[in-house]
């Protein structure tokens, strides 16, 4: 029987030790003849990404021992820090950003390029290994440390260290992929001020050096190039819209094969991601996007697709293993596992558990997909999202009449969209009572191009009153506390937090911005080369538009920003520098308002570490329970977070 007692006081077996405990964080997938291979993030190893290695005979067992760590730093955000082809394993070590070599049955790496001048100058990324050698994003730093001067190239590197340049003079590139009979060099590109989402071009090079623009450009971008055994490019393209299956022959025309009406790509944040396989049939498998949850399919022969029953609702990395797909799944009751399903009949056969966390499936809200009604603000779209986790614990209930706090989370990007994987950091809340509504704001991707441009010009505008628009459609049904509204998110979802309190004022009564944005002039200016001109298509040009910069700038609206506010930072975050959070704490300071503040040595754009993961999230809680006055479950023993008044 439940025992009600106060939302936010629930006792609650998802604990921040349990979130972080033998955590693995599952990265990339990939196929090398009968076996795969992956990564995991692992933050009880100081957040090292291991790469580990299931051999055909079942046998599991790390193939990159600590303390290698297999990531890189080209864009920040990194992705394809490895590959492996015929057992021997390529990849970036994160501390010097070299490439090396692990040969099968070799003890240990070797370096592969030289340790450059500059320390952690020279990355690597979206690494591809084939007879002529190892094809690779090169990524350079000068001694200045400024933006413009880093050179992104595409780069073939021999097994002695011999390195060919094959593509430089675009702002960036990406997937670097030969043709089966080595003839032809496809790749990605695009220039200042587009980000790749807005205009990458998909570019094919022949025997002959002539080049050919497949597809892409302003108003349209390509994602994930794939050569077929027939010389076929397939890609994916966002030319009706919404992100769909293409064919480019050579000497012929671009055929759209398949539009599913919603995206079956995502935005290229990071390198490696692949949501379509051929198999060696010549038949397609793919991932796409249908009710707020993925489904898996292959296309049949009449060319429509035919699902597959898998107990799964997020699909990534897709990769052919003969006729079957191998991949990371997952569900909202389920964090990701490794996945091999068969695409002819037969169970799926799961390769990499996730973790046993002893708890049974009741204590797992079921998800809502919900459509809210927006502003009319000039975006012609009526609608925007959220998928929305009420309060579930089997064992306690709220007292009548109480109503449960809701916490707004907003995803980071802004390009970006809400993940529906089972995320304890969201039970961690549902089960002590809150609810929380995970916003996908008019600008968010999985919609199509045109909700997704719906930010343009915008950003600072139009999330604001997506936001408030959930919060308050939530409220006015009954269904959460209006007096217990809190707001929270990293990065971009940082700024729109940070933002929605100091320009949104009376709605939400607490906030906690993760590495937010506070100074979007300060951004522009300082950030990393892939989001320097980010800022150009979002706000306005800059300098040019300094002035709207200004204007939506939270650390310019400090005079009502009354809100009490807890901030968590890394004090190495490249992408947004820990000077934006002291500028916004020095205001809360100044101001008299409620606030904490916790810098993590160490950490980059985002924790990665086990202690610091586990002292942000109940550093968040404490600051709720001081803010809105409930007492925190005395078994857990948590330390309050220093409130400054």
């Amino acid at each position: 029987m439940s025992t009600p007692l106060p939302s936010g006081s629930w006792p609650t077996p998802i604990t921040s030790e349990l979130v972080v405990r033998t955590a693995a964080a599952l990265g990339e997938v990939l196929v090398d003849g009968d076996d795969v291979w992956w990564s995991e993030a692992r933050p009880d190893e100081g957040g090292r990404s291991a790469i580990v290695r299931r051999s055909g005979d079942g046998t599991v067992a790390d193939a990159l021992p600590a303390p290698w760590n297999a990531r890189t730093r080209v864009h920040e955000y990194g992705g394809g820090a490895w590959t492996v082809s015929g057992g021997t394993l390529w990849f970036t070590h994160f501390s010097d950003q070299r490439l090396y070599r692990l040969d099968a049955g070799a003890d240990a790496p070797v370096a592969v390029t030289p340790e450059p001048a500059l320390p952690a100058g020279v990355r690597y990324a979206d690494l591809e290994a084939g007879p002529a050698g190892l094809l690779a994003v090169r990524e350079t730093h000068a001694a200045s440390g400024a933006a413009a001067d880093v050179v992104n190239e595409i780069v073939r590197i021999a097994a002695d260290g011999d390195t060919e340049v094959l593509v430089s003079g675009p702002d960036f590139v990406s997937d670097p992929r030969r043709s089966p009979d080595g003839s032809a060099l496809a790749w990605l590109q695009w220039d200042h001020p587009a980000m790749p989402w807005d205009a990458a071009q998909l570019v094919v090079r022949d025997a002959t050096g002539a080049e050919t623009v497949v597809a892409g450009g302003p108003g349209e971008s390509v994602v994930q190039p794939v050569w077929a055994p027939d010389g076929t490019l397939w890609f994916l393209c966002d030319r009706t819209d919404v992100w769909s299956l293409y064919r480019w022959r050579p000497r012929g025309d671009t055929e759209l094969v398949l539009d599913v009406g919603t995206d079956i790509a995502g935005p290229q944040w990071r390198f490696g991601a692949s949501r379509f396989a051929l198999l060696d049939d010549g038949r397609i498998v793919l991932a796409y996007g249908r009710d707020g949850v993925d489904r898996l399919a292959v296309l049949a022969a009449d060319g429509a697709p035919r699902e597959l029953d898998v107990p799964y609702a997020s699909f990534a990395y897709l990769r052919a293993q003969g006729t079957s797909v191998v991949c990371a799944a997952g569900g909202p009751a389920a964090e990701p596992v490794v996945l091999r399903a068969p695409t002819d009949g037969g169970d799926a056969e799961v390769l990499r558990p996730a973790r046993d966390l002893g708890l049974d499936p009741a204590w797992f809200p079921r998800p809502e997909f919900r459509a809210f009604a927006t502003p009319d603000d000039g975006t012609g779209i009526p609608v925007a999202h959220a998928v929305v986790y009420p309060p579930t614990n089997p064992e306690t209930t709220a007292p009548d009449g109480d109503l449960p706090p809701l916490v707004v989370m907003v995803h980071g990007g802004p390009t970006s969209s809400h993940s529906r994987v089972l995320n304890l950091e969201i039970q961690y809340l549902t089960s002590r009572g809150f609810c929380v509504a995970h916003v996908d704001y008019r600008g968010s991707t999985g919609y199509g191009r045109r909700y997704r441009d719906a930010l343009q010009g915008r950003w600072g505008v139009v999330d604001l009153d997506d936001v408030v628009a959930c919060a308050r459609s939530l409220a006015d049904a009954g269904r959460v506390d209006p007096a217990r509204m809190a707001i929270r998110g990293g990065s971009a979802g940082g700024y729109t937090t940070l933002a929605a309190l100091a320009m949104r004022p009376g709605v939400f009564t607490a906030g906690a911005s993760h590495f937010g944005v506070a100074d979007l002039a300060a951004l522009a200016a300082e950030t990393h080369k892939f989001e320097s001109r980010y800022l150009d298509g979002l706000i306005a040009p800059w300098p040019e538009g300094a002035a709207v910069y200004a204007e939506r700038s939270p650390v310019n609206h400090v005079d009502t920003l009354d809100t009490p506010l807890a901030v968590f930072q890394g004090d190495e975050d490249a992408v947004v520098p820990p000077s934006q959070a002291e500028a916004i704490v020095a205001a809360l300071r100044a101001n008299g308002v409620p606030h904490a503040y916790l810098l993590f040595a160490g950490e980059q754009h985002g924790f990665r570490k086990a202690e610091n993961i586990r002292a942000a999230l109940d550093g968040e809680l404490s600051f709720y329970a001081q803010v809105w006055g409930f007492d925190l479950p005395e078994d857990e023993g948590i330390t309050p977070i220093e409130l400054i008044r």
